[in-house]
């Protein structure tokens, strides 16, 4: 609207505004002319000389005046009017705490003083007339004071002191109102804390609603490096590793505390609580805050202040639904601006639509509306819609899950009437659950969880496919776990997940296995994205990387065992839950492991240089081959690797404790190796298996480029050969990969005696067979007809004919139907057993026929409708290879 009728509408509905008006002719003069910015610049130089907190106010009073008019005239929007608000917040607070240090230790420098905004001030949303929530703290060893004065007394004094010029009234109103509550123990301790002790508390003593308010939680003035110091020690009490749905519980409690205690201000209409109310400011805060909780310790990008954005990175990042988050956003822009509304009526911190109806009305008619029916009819599914999206977020608690505790039946009659085939045998291991045996249950808060989740768990479990073996290894899962409070917690807040767990448990004994160990992988099927594979390397790369926060070595490699361990499980599930295509899942494996050998031997080769600097000339390499190198790994695979080193072996590296280059990089290949294998409290990572180098093990780690060729060309046997067929570089720039692709290129052109080539393929295929025979009648393998066949079929070929020379076997036996070396059916009989090979490796790991209702899983996987057709496709691709194999020989020697 324009200006004049803005300050019109001011004018006649709101008292605070009209006097504001009176007092002010300068800045509206210059509103009228639409200079906000002039204004709102010469709002803040307003000065009263030698009368720190007389400045203060007027400056106040200006800033309210001109944020209210461009707000009004729809000039600046709810971001910036609440920036600005939250500027001069910032601003004041700065001049307040000069005046302090000023009137106590005159020309001391403003260090060791810190000031903490929380709320909406830390998340610079502050209201229109809101107060301020800040925590003030002080470093003992730097806080300037008097002589022979206690440095706590200097603290205390100069907090009082900044509250008194900030707090106190007079003819001019007040700055801000301080709330000093949200301080540690704000009942027995002084409103300023040495920085040491609030990081004690924070680390050991703090309340789960606190852990919520350092959201956003920012150093606001004073001393920021003090403050950005106390903010980044605190971060782990913040942002927790781990995936923290025990937060659902407390929002739940808080926000029933909320209601009940505000219950005039639920009912939308006049006396609706705009901020407490069902459907309020609150809930859309919570809301956001709740989801940033669970995830932001493992993805800092959520790790922001602002409501909206939050909302925004969250849907964007696939935790909440696109249209829950702009539903809420848009409808705290309205909620808060009304609030504003209300607010500028008499200057007062209320969040409530008047009662009086007249009150109503001018409250509408600042907002451009006819009267206060108006206004409750434009908030009513505004309301409505944020009530709807955060009950679900805090839970109706089903009833019918209670049965189990509460129905009043005995025990193994509950169970019966839940499908359990032996309720005195489930019985039985109920009661050990219940005994406090297992460390995971034994604690009270831990017991806590598990009853009110206990009753969906049995239910789950008794509907899932295979009820005894899920749980068999539901037993085996919390009896592993150190501590199994957030397992619970999650399982009681998303209850789709406990589907979820009971099929990993029927299905998948190696996923059961890995969620013994690490319960927390549970955490990373929560949302959608948890079910799709990475579109390339490098989005899989970018994924990793937005988890980095800190450079420490161990806290990297600790963050990539996670990160691997969490994207290996959720694969995992996805082949399980029949989302994905064997294949592709197979594929996905090898590029988890490709980036984390690249991050991890960057992290590596970068702290080697700290101590021992660069060799120049040389760089550190690494090939991948057998099934990393034609990225195709299953859930089980090890990586077979060789390190290699470019530039000259009589180097020597630059650094402060030099090594020769052999020597050094044999030293770095090491600890490349024990980055990617050494298990830390994250667990293990992968095996990786370099008995493929130069001589074996009997070899060096690490030999250089130069002295790999060599080899290959004179010394290397034909197995070597054929592993080089699938070999890659994974680590190195871009010159030392083309380089190595010569050297590969050049070996597999050598020519080579048709006889013996023949005869080293059949004397190694049969030395395998004797010490290397199949696992079980399911070992699709090592089985004749098998991959190992279809392997050193394609192999022979590569090598013999130069053709199809492709590290991704898939490809390979494409170009090698396609130039008549091999039948067509060769291709599609080898891809159904990878596809077989990748499934068993999580349904069966013994090679064994699953159980039946695994079998199922593994049929819908391969593309048949059950076990039956499995089994006979799987001996007719057997057929074809086997007849491939058999003939190999021949067709070696006679070049057809």
């Amino acid at each position: 609207m324009p200006v004049s009728q803005a300050i019109s509408i001011a004018r006649a509905n709101s008292p605070f505004l009209d006097q504001l008006i009176e007092r002010q002719p300068e800045l509206v003069a210059l509103l009228a002319r639409e200079d906000f910015e002039g204004a709102l610049a010469a709002a803040l130089s307003i000065t009263v000389e030698n009368d720190t907190a007389a400045t203060l106010r007027k400056r106040r009073q200006g800033v309210a005046l001109v944020t209210a008019i461009a707000d009004l005239a729809g000039v600046w929007d709810l971001t910036r009017v609440t920036r600005i608000l939250s500027d001069f917040a910032d601003s004041a607070l700065e001049t307040a705490i000069a005046a302090a240090f000023a009137e106590r230790v005159p020309d001391a420098p403003v260090q060791g003083f810190a000031v903490i905004g929380l709320g909406k001030h830390g998340g610079q949303e502050l209201n229109y007339s809101s107060d301020i929530d800040p925590i003030f703290l002080y470093d003992p060893e730097t806080l300037p004071h008097r002589e022979r004065e206690d440095v706590a007394d200097s603290a205390v004094r100069i907090g009082r002191r900044i509250i008194e010029l900030l707090g106190a009234r007079d003819e001019n109103g007040y700055v801000f109102r301080v709330d000093m509550r949200l301080r540690p123990s704000p009942e027995v301790t002084p409103i300023a804390i040495p920085v040491e002790a609030a990081i004690s508390y924070y680390e050991s003593s703090a309340l789960a609603w606190e852990q919520a308010a350092f959201i956003r939680a920012r150093a606001a003035a004073g001393d920021k490096a003090l403050g950005d110091y106390f903010l980044k020690s605190i971060q782990p009490f913040v942002w927790r590793r781990s995936l923290d749905f025990g937060q659902l519980a407390n929002i739940r409690k808080m926000s029933g505390q909320i209601r009940d205690h505000y219950h005039k201000g639920q009912v939308l209409g006049p006396g609706y609580d705009l901020k407490r109310g069902r459907g309020g400011i609150r809930e859309c805060e919570f809301f956001a805050q709740a989801h940033q909780l669970i995830h932001g310790g493992r993805d800092p990008g959520l790790r922001m202040a602002d409501t909206r954005t939050a909302l925004a990175t969250l849907a964007e990042r696939d935790r909440i639904g696109a249209d829950e988050a702009e539903t809420l956003s848009s409808a705290y822009q309205l909620l808060r601006t009304v609030e504003h509304r209300l607010q500028m009526l008499d200057d007062r911190q209320t969040h409530s639509l008047p009662e009086n109806a007249a009150d109503l009305d001018r409250a509408a008619r600042l907002h451009g509306l006819t009267d206060g029916e108006a206004l409750v009819a434009l908030l009513e599914p505004v309301v409505t819609s944020v009530g709807a999206i955060y009950d679900g977020l805090a839970g109706a608690e089903d009833e019918s899950t209670k049965r189990l505790a509460d129905d009043g039946l005995p025990l193994e009659d509950q169970l019966s009437a839940l499908g359990y085939a032996d309720p005195p045998a489930v019985a039985q291991r109920l009661a050990r659950w219940r005994s406090g045996q297992l460390r995971a249950i034994r604690s009270s808060s831990a017991r806590e969880a598990f009853e009110t989740v206990l009753p969906k768990i049995m239910e789950a479990l008794a509907k899932a496919p295979d009820p005894s073996n899920a749980l068999a290894r539901f037993d085996n899962v919390i009896e592993a776990l150190p501590s199994a409070i957030n397992f619970f917690n999650l399982l009681d807040a998303r209850p789709a997940l406990l589907q979820l767990l009971a099929d990993i448990l029927s299905y998948a004994p190696t996923l059961a296995d890995a969620l013994a160990r690490r319960g927390e992988l549970l955490e990373g099927l929560i949302d959608t994205s948890a079910f799709r594979l990475p579109e390339s390397r490098d989005a899989l790369l970018d994924e990793l990387e937005a988890r980095i926060v800190d450079d420490d070595y161990q806290t990297l490699l600790d963050l990539v065992r996670a990160f691997v361990g969490e994207k290996r499980f959720a694969f995992g599930v996805q082949l399980v839950e029949g989302q994905q295509d064997p294949l592709a899942v197979s594929h996905a494996y090898a590029m988890l492991a490709e980036i984390a050998v690249e991050k991890l031997t960057a992290a590596t080769v970068a702290e080697f240089e700290r101590a021992h600097g660069k060799v120049p000339g040389g760089e550190l390499a690494i090939l991948a081959l057998g099934r990393f190198g034609g990225e195709a790994l299953t859930h089980a695979s090890d990586l077979d690797l060789i390190l290699l080193f470019s530039g000259d072996h009589g180097e020597e590296s630059d650094g402060p404790r030099p090594l020769g280059a052999t020597q050094y990089f044999n030293r770095l290949a090491q600890r490349a190796v024990g980055a990617l294998t050494v298990a830390t409290a994250s667990g293990a990572l992968y095996e990786v298996d370099t008995r493929l180098r130069p001589s074996g093990a009997q070899g060096l780690l690490c030999v250089s480029f130069e002295s790999f060729a060599k080899y290959q060309r004179e010394e290397a046997w034909t197995w070597e050969h054929m592993a080089l067929t699938r070999a890659r570089p994974v680590y190195g720039s871009a010159q030392s990969a083309a380089q190595l692709e010569a050297i590969i290129n050049e070996t597999l052109a050598m020519p080579r005696d048709a006889g013996k080539l023949a005869d080293d393929i059949i004397k190694m295929r049969s030395d395998m067979a004797t010490h290397k025979p199949p696992k079980g009648a399911l070992d699709v393998k090592l089985l004749p007809g098998g991959l190992v066949d279809a392997e050193f079929v394609i192999h022979a070929l590569q090598l013999r004919f130069g053709q199809g020379l492709h590290p991704q076997l898939d490809r390979a036996a494409d170009a090698l139907i396609a130039t008549g070396l091999l039948p067509e059916g060769f291709a599609p009989s080898q891809a159904l057993l990878t596809r077989l090979l990748v499934m068993l490796r999580l349904v069966a790991p013994d090679c064994e026929v699953p159980p039946e209702p695994a079998q199922a899983v593994v049929a819908k996987a391969l593309g048949f409708t059950n076990w039956g057709d499995v089994v006979q496709a799987v001996d007719a691709a057997r057929g074809i290879i086997s007849a491939e194999w058999q003939g190999i020989a021949s067709r070696l020697k006679n070049g057809m």
